[in-house]
């Protein structure tokens, strides 16, 4: 058995003035969110993440029944925050989702931004986050945060341009056999 370390950034976010909507492109709608579209949310958060870096990080973001627990488990926080959960429904099925739930703090913390890899480079991961950080306002919080692996550069950037700042160093720890 080996191990391996990941860093990861903790990003924050202030969250006066960094609430504004960003537009949704041509077609594209907003899905609120509602219990009965827990499975939607999982099944895009696997097609998002299971060919990705984060997968071999979390490996339950590989497997769809691991993202339907997971997804399960942000549902029943205590926190969860149903104006910071959304999808994103192109004209022939959704396509991205973000789920936000009210951390100790009070704090808003992003669990997941998921865009299906057909559809990125549109700006729905920006939409989707913005969406989250006003859901995170009207719930009166002030701050946000979110987790991202340092590897993904492009969410990193596109992190970093929405405000977001890097507030601590994270480093996650994956065991694995090594073959002899």
């Amino acid at each position: 058995m080996a191990v391996s370390y990941f860093k990861r950034f903790r990003m924050e976010i202030d969250l006066e003035g960094n609430t504004t909507p960003v537009a949704l492109p041509e077609g594209y709608r907003w899905v609120a969110w509602s219990d009965q579209l827990l499975d939607l949310h999982a099944e895009l958060k696997y097609l998002s993440f299971r060919n990705e870096l984060d997968s071999l990080i979390f490996p339950c973001l590989g497997e769809r029944e691991g993202c339907r627990r997971l997804m399960g488990e942000i549902r029943r926080k205590p926190g969860f925050l149903p104006s910071a959960t959304w999808a994103i429904a192109a004209p022939e099925g959704c396509v991205a989702t973000i789920q936000g739930v009210v951390d100790q703090g009070p704090i808003g913390a992003i669990q997941n931004v998921g865009v299906i890899p057909g559809y990125r480079g549109l700006g729905l991961g920006r939409a989707l986050v913005r969406q989250a950080l006003g859901g995170f306002a009207a719930a009166g919080l002030r701050r946000a945060y979110l987790e991202v692996t340092a590897d993904n550069h492009l969410a990193v950037r596109l992190y970093r341009s929405l405000g977001f700042r890097r507030s601590r160093t994270l480093y996650k720890a994956i065991d694995y056999d090594l073959e002899l």
